[in-house]
């Protein structure tokens, strides 16, 4: 059984950069406000509204976007424990169940204690030089060690608790969440894991004359990359890059919270938003 949520102070925030998205979020904000609810809006770079959401002071984040949106507001929301409600304005939305022109009946539902929390293990990536480490970063999706904007693969060592897997000669080498299976993962062949695991899964990236296939590693289970030769970078769910140099290692494990995101319906709702995305991919076309 799923317990229902029953926010009361809302936060509305849309990808600044869409202006679809900020008309979207606008009445999005209207309408909670206009039911008499406390409700704030703006955009995910208004450093005001992110300093109010890292102090506790709203029980829903509802961003209004794509994927990428999403992704931002786990970083800033996951760390404080405060749910989001995705608002599809974008493409595809692998993370996001509610549609542009469903919102209203999604936000009914809301009201009415029809919806629950999934919460999604997020990864804790540390860069580490001669065991002094430099910088530690959270990802939902994704933390990938790849090599730069040089055309030659970069060979990196994968280790697994301590005890060396294999090592790679590769573009790169991907370590995903559930969550980022179905993303930079996917497109370079990993399999799709339904987000309640906590496991993480290795991809390597157009590996040559290496390990060609992807490993899902055991639940609790911390890998380590370490760049052996060649002119490496780490990239955190798309952002950076971070350059590494040789002998720079990489260390991968959960992370200490997860985020947290507001779903309708049964779990079962994972498998038929993945088919519907799979299916609406433009690069597919109308092929089945």
């Amino acid at each position: 059984m799923t317990t229902p949520f029953l926010p009361h102070r809302f936060a509305v925030a849309a990808y600044s950069n869409l202006p679809e998205s900020r008309t979207e979020a606008a009445a999005v904000n209207a309408w909670l406000v206009a039911r008499g609810l406390e409700s704030t809006c703006g955009t995910l770079d208004d450093s005001v509204l992110r300093a109010r959401v890292e102090q506790g002071e709203f029980d829903l984040f509802i961003a209004v976007g794509g994927d990428g949106t999403v992704l931002r507001a786990s970083h800033l929301c996951a760390p404080v424990g405060v749910p989001i409600l995705g608002i599809n304005s974008g493409r595809l939305g692998f993370l996001i169940q509610v549609r542009q022109k469903e919102w209203k009946q999604a936000m009914e539902d809301l009201l009415e204690g029809k919806s629950w929390i999934e919460a999604r293990m997020m990864l804790c990536a540390s860069h580490l030089r001669h065991d002094v480490q430099l910088g530690t970063w959270h990802a939902l999706n994704e933390a990938a060690v790849c090599r730069d904007a040089s055309v030659r693969p970069v060979h990196l060592s994968a280790s697994v608790d301590g005890m060396v897997l294999t090592t790679y000669v590769a573009d790169g080498l991907i370590a995903a969440t559930p969550t980022g299976s179905t993303a930079y993962a996917l497109a370079s062949g990993g399999p799709i894991l339904p987000p309640e695991l906590r496991n993480i899964v290795l991809v390597p990236i157009a590996p040559h004359l290496s390990v060609d296939r992807a490993v899902v590693l055991s639940e609790g289970t911390a890998v380590s990359i370490l760049v052996r030769e060649g002119s490496a970078v780490l990239s955190v769910d798309g952002q950076g890059p971070i350059a590494l140099s040789v002998g720079d290692a990489v260390q991968i494990r959960a992370g200490d919270y997860a985020a947290h995101f507001v779903r309708f319906g049964d779990p079962g709702y994972f498998y038929r938003n993945l088919t519907a995305r799979m299916n609406q991919n433009p690069s597919i076309g109308s092929k089945r």
